[in-house]
């Protein structure tokens, strides 16, 4: 994994390019830490690059979310539970809608 800092993005555009084609991948970091990710990419493969990427991301949320529910014990929670659950914040989100909310 290479890093560029965010300066060297804004003042050397033409390293930062070569760089890109030589490595693909680049992390770009702002007062050193992650901020953005350059990758190289072309006009036949952009959309499945793309579809790629959002699905990775989704993966990782997916992960996330499983990680806090079962830190906070919902993992264990019944299918009855959980349906009590839903029904509820149906309940709470048809009244706010309906008192104008």
């Amino acid at each position: 994994m290479d890093f560029i800092t965010l300066k060297e993005f804004e003042t050397q555009p033409a390293k930062v390019w070569k760089k890109l084609t030589q490595v693909r991948e680049l992390v770009v970091t702002r007062k050193g830490k992650p901020f953005a990710l350059l990758t190289g990419t072309n006009s036949e493969k952009l959309e499945e690059e793309l579809r790629a990427l959002r699905r990775a991301r989704a993966e990782v949320a997916i992960g996330s979310m499983r990680a806090r529910a079962t830190a906070r014990g919902l993992n264990k929670m019944t299918t009855k539970e959980i349906n009590v659950q839903i029904s509820a914040a149906r309940k709470t989100a048809k009244s706010k809608h309906a008192a104008g909310a």
